[in-house]
């Protein structure tokens, strides 16, 4: 591991590997977490069930006493009009809710470094309006389109215009404000940010060994947001509901390596035109 000239970390394929490790913990905690949304569940019972996953797999939340004031909680869950950073509780989900959930795990490589993986869902409960299930759709298609844009040589820029180009094809919806992608490794949130608008051939180089999060934050309504009074939850000004979606890629000498998905993001990547950059 290096950090090249604009302060960007630049991981060996070793520490690529480490990093899958937290990326599968993460994967398969959502997937845990996707089959208990249902009507009159809580949030705080998924996030219960989160730290237990993540723990049972000899992982550490990455978001548990993150920041300041010190999030309380192993995943973030943003119900219908909370965009991003929800503090889960005693909130009871029900019909027709969605709910964005935002996992991190930290694995521990054979010297003792820890290795973040990141990842969100946004996952209906029970039935949920036909706007709605097709805000969900635009979200998640675009951050496939902006990971399919990664390429060795390229730029921040490229990803940050397919996600943008794609959300404006589909109809007039918001994306957020002031919210952003980031890279990661050694610490959750690192050099370079990863926006979800932007010009393609601008931003910094991406280059094998680069690996970043990328997370769309699509609304029905307005791109403007508030923080709420518990200095954590991120709401739209308007009331619009949202969707979030986020996997950790890192760029390997045969391409994108999806570290969050379970197959490496070979299925989609492969539909786009896009070769997998798996290492396994």
């Amino acid at each position: 591991m290096f950090f090249d000239q604009q302060r960007i970390e630049i991981k060996t394929p070793q520490q690529v590997r480490a990093m899958r490790a937290a990326g599968l913990v993460v994967a398969r905690t959502l997937a845990r977490l996707r089959e208990e949304v249902r009507p009159g569940v809580t949030t705080g019972e998924l996030d219960a069930l989160a730290e237990h996953t993540i723990r049972d797999a000899g992982c550490v939340p990455s978001f548990l006493g993150y920041g300041e004031p010190p999030f309380p909680a192993s995943i973030c869950a943003s119900v219908n009009d909370e965009v991003v950073h929800g503090i889960p509780g005693a909130r009871v989900l029900a019909e027709g809710d969605v709910i964005s959930i935002d996992c991190g795990a930290i694995a521990f490589d054979a010297d003792g470094q820890g290795w973040h993986g990141d990842a969100a869902v946004t996952v209906a409960v029970g039935t949920v309006r036909d706007e709605v299930a097709a805000l969900m759709d635009v979200t998640e298609e675009a951050l496939w389109r902006g990971l399919a844009a990664a390429r060795a040589g390229g730029r921040v820029g490229d990803i940050s215009h397919a996600v943008a180009s794609y959300v404006r094809g589909q109809g007039d919806y918001g994306i957020v404000d002031g919210y952003t992608g980031h890279g990661i490794g050694t610490s959750m949130h690192m050099e370079p940010d990863v926006p979800n608008e932007g010009r393609a051939g601008r931003g910094p180089r991406l280059r094998e060994g680069i690996a970043l999060a990328v997370e769309p934050m699509v609304t029905l309504g307005t791109h403007d947001s508030d923080v709420a009074a518990d200095d954590w939850t991120v709401v739209t000004t308007d009331g619009s509901w949202a969707a979030h979606y986020e996997h950790t890629f890192a760029l390997t000498a045969a391409g994108v390596w999806v570290l969050t998905a379970e197959d490496g993001g070979r299925a989609r990547l492969e539909a786009l035109g896009v070769p997998c950059g798996a290492l396994d």
